[in-house]
């Protein structure tokens, strides 16, 4: 015989495919036996069709299509045989499912079948019924499997309420025709059909509240009997599995109580003594026992209140978490995180067992149980708590450390009512896992330092003692190297000690030794380095002594292949050798951060901002979705008095000189103009706490233009000597600084017509509405006629106060816009101020096309999101 032909037999095609060494000849087998195939359904070969029907079945389980034979399930469905009836209810269901279109032309089979003679041909109906029933087929033939419900065998009533189940999930309204056959079937006494029946009663609960109410009123009784006798039923070999009598029948049961018991009181009442007798009578040392009672505790759970139950469930969860089987801790564990918030107190007394849990070998219990401990914390138990884990951080495995160290972190925050606990706890694990914690929790441990005055010396005195003998943990480095420049000569003069602090001494030497010891050990990383150098430079002030040993230790980094390691060297280098008149006042110490600004801005309630405690903010830009701030600048959280505007190239690179953070806003495209800009900020910052000094005001000393190619270090080396010549600003001079700055020099405004945005052009009115103007203030950039600048002004004509105001504008392909950061998010009432920001268009049909812009306005007012939209088209002609 062919080994390719409709007559060959399922096993030698099975033999032949794993025969194959390759898949690519395996392939050739599958495509050679489905042409054999489709040849013989082509010659509508009657002989065969239930071997070809059966090949497919088994290339179809190999993954290859087999849509070619679909009808020929449908033939051996009409055919009058239990064999072939078989093999064709069997295809259907493996080959077809709800939403094939053939499915429709076999509802008239299985409709006969139904009503068949011979209850295996009708269990097969049933059963190909319940797997593939369409929505259609559901409607066709529910008064069909309603009937069925009442068959005197029972086989065929198990496999009718199966059907109902999937008929009822298709058609949640043929619900109410299967209520009362349901009532009907809870008092089977037949196992199979009980069980069937309960779970048809809970899917009827879930889709139909009358039903609900029905099986409520009419049934809890009943099934709370019927619990009661499989409980208490003897020793029935055809249901005992491990000494239990029929244990799936049990949990059946409790979740149908589970249902009919939620929210209401009577239904709950009525099974509370069956509850108690499952929970204290089922043995929990065998696997079966365990199910039933998890399910047990699920339901008391669930049902109305009932203390003393819900105490007996929970202590049942409290033996699970002895147990030695791992699946049964974990589902233990995930229950009492549900039952925490309806009784605490009855979780609080396994505590003990459940911090056993969180050193468990087992990394998913661990994580589980730990979670389950931060939500036992509270005001009573903060401290041991904390304490146990923090002990248990030291031994911990590495994989578990984040985990553990996130938990305690937020766990001390959360209840840290006392700072000097706040920052022991917070300590101890920056010693014990400091490379573990994220940038923020060690950023708001030195915002909670710089807000507790009275511990500054605590605080750096503690953090000298731990980073001593923690070197390795770069968190609890960056900490204590911060306090240690904010705060040095309180290390050193032993200033502000508690009773409770051991008495030590340390030495302006000893304190340079530490940071000079530590920068070499985190070398690789830049963040570390570059706040140890800022730290060095404020010790070079405050510790005199040491002032040419810090010289030479930041010296050192001149030479260094990173860029911002040899900036900061360089510029630092000459300000403790060259400017020793404004060295104290750049290394003058931080002021007080705003402690709840910090919080707000990490819960996300208030836009991030960069704030002090004197209200001077630099604000994310408006609209923007990123803020470019560096790790150190929003570390020291500094702002600018009287800030400079920012330059693009420049102004960058100099950002962090200070740890300062600068918006990036370029408002020329020359690089010459963006690298004097650079040099102007770098300038106006090293001015901080200079007094200027008297000038004629008649001749304002400006920088000449001629100082673009200079390095910002030239110009600090110029000024600094008080010969240093002055220039007059030339005709064409362009973007020039004020200097009130190093030696004296006075300031004064820009002399050039084109220093601000140019010449003004025109100013329109682009929005108005009844609470809100926008007004335009353009003007052309000098040079490039394709850019217009505009200054747009925001004024608030209602008697609210506008707040989380952001603007938004959007202009066709022809045009590219760029907006600037607006100067704040809260627009005051009755016109008492505005909100300004500055666009920058540019038109590549210049000449051709006019602006246009499209915009949106949002806000809140009194909590109320407003949103304002609107279209601005009255720009002049010529931009």
């Amino acid at each position: 015989m062919n080994p390719f032909s409709s007559g060959t037999r399922l096993r030698d095609m099975i033999r032949a495919i794993r025969a194959c060494k390759t898949a690519a000849e395996e392939r050739g087998v599958v495509r050679k036996e489905c042409a054999a195939i489709r040849a013989s359904i082509s010659e509508n070969d009657p002989d065969y069709r239930h071997r070809n029907l059966a090949k497919l079945m088994f290339i179809h389980m190999l993954g290859y299509p087999t849509h070619f034979g679909q009808m020929e399930c449908l033939k051996l469905i009409a055919s009058p045989g239990f064999p072939e009836k078989r093999i064709g209810y069997l295809g259907l269901m493996l080959l077809l499912d709800e939403r094939q279109e053939v499915l429709m032309l076999v509802t008239n089979s299985i409709k006969q079948d139904l009503n068949h003679t011979n209850q295996y041909i009708v269990g097969l109906a049933l059963c190909a019924l319940g797997n593939i029933c369409s929505a259609e087929m559901a409607r066709d033939l529910a008064p069909e499997i309603e009937r069925l419900l009442q068959f005197r065998d029972p086989n065929i009533r198990k496999k009718a309420a199966l059907c109902s189940i999937r008929i009822i999930k298709k058609v949640p309204d043929l619900a109410e025709n299967f209520v009362n056959p349901v009532a009907a079937l809870l008092k089977e006494k037949h196992h199979g059909v009980l069980i069937t029946g309960v779970q048809l009663c809970a899917d009827l609960c879930k889709v139909s509240a009358e039903a609900l109410e029905y099986f409520r009123k009419k049934c809890t009784d009943g099934l709370v009997k019927v619990l009661k006798d499989v409980a208490n039923s003897p020793y029935a070999p055809e249901y005992d599995i491990s000494g239990i009598s029929d244990p799936f029948l049990h949990i059946r049961l409790l979740k149908v109580l589970r249902v009919l018991g939620q929210g209401d009181a009577d239904a709950s009442d009525s099974m509370n003594d069956i509850l108690a007798q499952v929970a204290t009578k089922t043995e929990s040392n065998k696997n079966a026992g365990n199910a039933i009672l998890y399910e047990c505790v699920e339901t008391i759970m669930n049902i109305e209140d009932n203390g003393g139950l819900r105490v007996l469930a929970i202590n049942i969860l409290g033996r699970f978490l002895s147990n030695r089987d791992n699946n049964i801790r974990y589902v233990a564990l995930n229950m009492l995180m549900r039952a925490i918030a309806v009784d605490s107190k009855a979780v609080q007394r396994h505590r003990a067992t459940i911090l056993e849990c969180v050193k468990d070998s087992d990394p998913s219990i661990r994580k589980r149980a730990l979670d389950l401990v931060y939500l036992l914390v509270n005001e009573t138990n903060v401290k041991p708590l904390t304490k146990e884990l923090t002990e248990h951080l030291e031994v911990s495995d590495p994989e578990f450390k984040g985990h553990l160290t996130a938990k305690i972190c937020s766990i001390v925050e959360k209840f840290s009512h006392e700072k000097i606990w706040y920052i022991d706890q917070m300590l101890k694990v920056l010693s014990e896992a400091g490379n573990y914690v994220k940038d923020e929790v060690w950023h708001a441990l030195i915002v909670v330092i710089t807000n507790a005055s009275d511990l500054h010396g605590y605080a750096v005195r503690s953090l000298y003692r731990a980073v001593q003998k923690a070197r390795d943990q770069e968190t609890l480095f960056r900490v204590a190297v911060w306090c240690i420049g904010e705060y040095g000569e309180m290390l050193v003069n032993n200033f502000g000690r508690l009773d409770i602090e051991e008495p030590a001494t340390v030495t302006e030497s000893d304190a340079v030794d530490v940071l000079e010891t530590s920068i070499k050990i985190h070398s690789c990383d830049l963040t570390s380095q570059a706040m140890c150098l800022i730290a060095l430079l404020k010790l070079s002030s405050r510790f005199p002594s040491c002032s040419q040993r810090i010289n030479n230790i930041i010296g050192r980094y001149k030479g260094s292949f990173v860029l911002e390691l040899q900036q900061r060297a360089t510029e630092f280098n000459s300000i403790i050798e060259r400017h020793q008149n404004m060295r104290s006042s750049l290394a003058e110490r931080m002021p007080v951060l705003d402690e709840a600004t910090f919080s707000g801005r990490r819960a996300g309630s208030v836009p991030a901002a960069v704030s002090t405690s004197q209200g001077v903010s630099v604000n994310l830009p408006n609209g923007s979705a990123k803020l470019s701030t560096a790790h150190v600048a929003d570390l020291l959280d500094l702002s600018l008095d009287d800030a400079p505007a920012p330059s693009s190239s420049g102004g960058e690179f100099l950002q962090d000189l200070l740890g300062v953070n600068l918006m990036p806003v370029s408002l020329q495209p020359d690089a010459n103009q963006a690298q004097k800009r650079g040099s102007d900020v770098l300038l106006d910052l090293l001015s901080i706490g200079t007094p200027p000094a008297q000038s004629s005001p008649s001749t304002p000393q400006v920088l000449s233009s001629n100082t673009d190619n200079r390095s910002p270090l030239d110009i600090l080396d110029r000024l600094s000597t008080p010969s240093a010549p002055s220039a007059q600003v030339s005709s064409t001079g362009g973007n020039s600084s004020m200097l009130d700055l190093l030696n004296g020099l006075p300031s004064s405004p820009p002399t050039s017509a084109t220093e601000g945005n140019g010449p003004a052009h025109s100013s329109v009115t682009a929005f108005e509405s009844s609470s809100l103007r926008l007004t335009f203030n353009i003007s052309k950039q000098p040079g490039n006629p394709q850019m217009t600048l505009i200054d747009s002004s925001f004024t608030n004509k209602s008697q609210d106060v506008f707040t989380d105001f952001i603007f938004q504008a959007a202009v066709p392909k022809f045009l590219q816009l760029q907006l600037d950061p607006a100067s704040g998010n809260s627009l005051p009432a009755n016109g008492n101020g505005s909100i300004t920001q500055k666009l920058r268009i540019t038109n590549s049909q210049h000449g051709k096309k006019s602006l246009v812009m499209r915009i949106r306005i949002s806000y809140k007012v009194n909590n109320k999101d407003v949103l304002e939209e609107g279209q601005v088209s009255n720009f002049p002609r010529d931009l």
